[in-house]
């Protein structure tokens, strides 16, 4: 297997809360969930994703289920003596995780990161566990509506984070990795066997702009720029993009330009 990736913050000026670790054929793409909240947590969103990612591939020799969970606990140790990990803001993070084995793949999703996955037979399914676009209607459909950089948008994304937290990691929600290994009961997980795998991306939601919510290519041209060129081109282009329309008019979004992160893989 051949593996590239890149990760990139949506502005120079903050951290990137992305977050992506590699141990020999085991990699985990963290997407940390953007805070509008106070958290109870002195690190912050970034540090949350890294730390994750880190601690989970440290068990990776566990397989994907078992290694977030004690990923997910782990971090929670690390920071339960210094921030309220019950603070309704906690950080948290969407994750997506490979295991290359010697007969099968296996995949982990918990969260809207992407998935791209191309067959040796040239079929190319994609898989994304975003049921938090599913909370929070209403006050997402206002927050879209509203101009980008108004106060009136900044209190609409306020109302829509709360109404957020307020499903998250509940049944009739959404899961994602926070401060209890058992989200991990509701991750979607799945096996292919190698032989039958051609090439796979992992994908933030950054990472996944040309396709969602810009259009202006599919995923087998996402692919395709992965290999000949590599994440980074990825980033470029959706970069690119996201500075044509600045103010977020064409693509109506909560942030112009996202953190985002790209991990290709071909056999």
């Amino acid at each position: 297997m051949q593996l590239s990736l890149a990760s990139e913050a949506g502005s120079p000026d903050r951290e990137n809360e992305d977050a992506v670790a590699l141990l020999g054929d085991f990699v985990i793409v963290a997407d940390g969930a953007t805070a509008r909240t106070e958290t109870g947590c002195i690190h912050g969103v970034a540090w949350y994703a890294r730390h994750l990612a880190v601690s989970t591939v440290q068990h990776a020799d566990l397989g994907p289920r078992a290694a977030l969970a004690d990923g997910i606990a782990d971090t929670a140790i690390a920071h339960r003596t210094t921030c309220d990990l019950a603070n309704v803001g906690t950080p948290s993070a969407a994750v997506a995780i490979a295991s290359v084995e010697p007969e099968f793949v296996s995949f982990l999703m918990l969260g809207d990161v992407t998935l791209v996955v191309e067959t040796v037979n040239g079929v190319v399914d994609v898989v994304v566990d975003d049921p938090v676009n599913k909370t929070a209607v209403p006050e997402r459909a206002l927050a879209d509506s509203l101009p980008y950089g108004s106060p009136e948008k900044a209190a609409a994304l306020l109302r829509m984070k709360h109404a957020e937290l307020a499903a998250r990691n509940k049944d009739g929600g959404f899961w994602i990795a926070m401060n209890d290994s058992g989200a991990v009961d509701h991750a979607m997980t799945w096996t292919i066997r190698r032989s039958e795998v051609n090439r796979f991306a992992i994908l933030s939601d950054g990472a996944a702009r040309l396709v969602t919510p810009f259009e202006v290519t599919g995923w087998a041209a996402v692919l395709d720029l992965l290999a000949s060129d590599g994440p980074s081109a990825l980033i470029s282009r959706i970069r690119t993009e996201e500075r044509a329309d600045p103010a977020a008019v064409r693509w109506p979004r909560n942030k112009i330009s996202d953190d985002a992160t790209a991990v290709y893989a071909e056999f």
